[in-house]
């Protein structure tokens, strides 16, 4: 199996900024077990360093997890829990910048605009015309794929740029290595 081509990273701006509490909270139970004074206490703060350990490792795995990727002529789309979508090249068209409702938690009913990513997926393949996501990452419907930007490096036309050129490296590449007269 090859290594994975992280081609579309998470934020990882935000989500370090958002272990800033947990990691808090955690120091928080360190500092009260090494204050306690009996086995009350001490428990509260062991449950403090506990909940805050537990919101870390969360947040580090969604830390190092990219939301696109690519291995052995699949891309890896990261847009729910557990394993990644796995979307075979060839049916992948082309990325491009969308706009979007934001979904960030604490807008109070704002309606706010992000740039997202999208993904055009060929009409030629029916089974991943809809595929169900964690509505917070994206959405996946009518054969396009649209990851929402607040939780993607930041997305610019660079970053397109670079997506199309290698997916048309590894569509070449596949066109070069198909028999003579194969179909395509």
């Amino acid at each position: 199996m090859a290594a994975k081509e992280v081609w579309v990273s998470s934020n990882h701006r935000v989500l370090g900024f958002a272990m800033a509490p947990p990691a808090a909270l955690a120091a928080t139970g360190v500092g009260i077990v090494a204050a306690a004074d009996g086995p009350l206490t001490q428990t509260i703060g062991w449950a403090f360093a506990g909940i805050g350990a537990i919101m870390l490792a969360g947040l580090a795995a969604q830390y190092i997890r990219p939301r696109v990727a690519y291995r052995d002529g699949l891309v890896l789309f990261y847009l729910r829990p557990g394993a990644p979508i796995e979307v075979p090249v060839a049916a992948i068209e082309a990325f491009f910048l969308g706009q979007g409702p934001a979904h960030l938690p604490g807008n109070r009913g704002e309606r706010l605009e992000s740039t997202n990513l999208v993904a055009r997926i060929s009409q030629k393949f029916p089974e991943w015309e809809h595929v169900l996501v964690k509505p917070a990452l994206g959405r996946w419907c009518e054969h396009y794929v649209t990851i929402s930007g607040p939780w993607c490096e930041q997305l610019d036309g660079e970053l397109i740029r670079r997506l199309n050129r290698r997916l048309r490296e590894i569509h070449d590449a596949a066109r070069q290595a198909a028999p003579a007269g194969a179909a395509s």
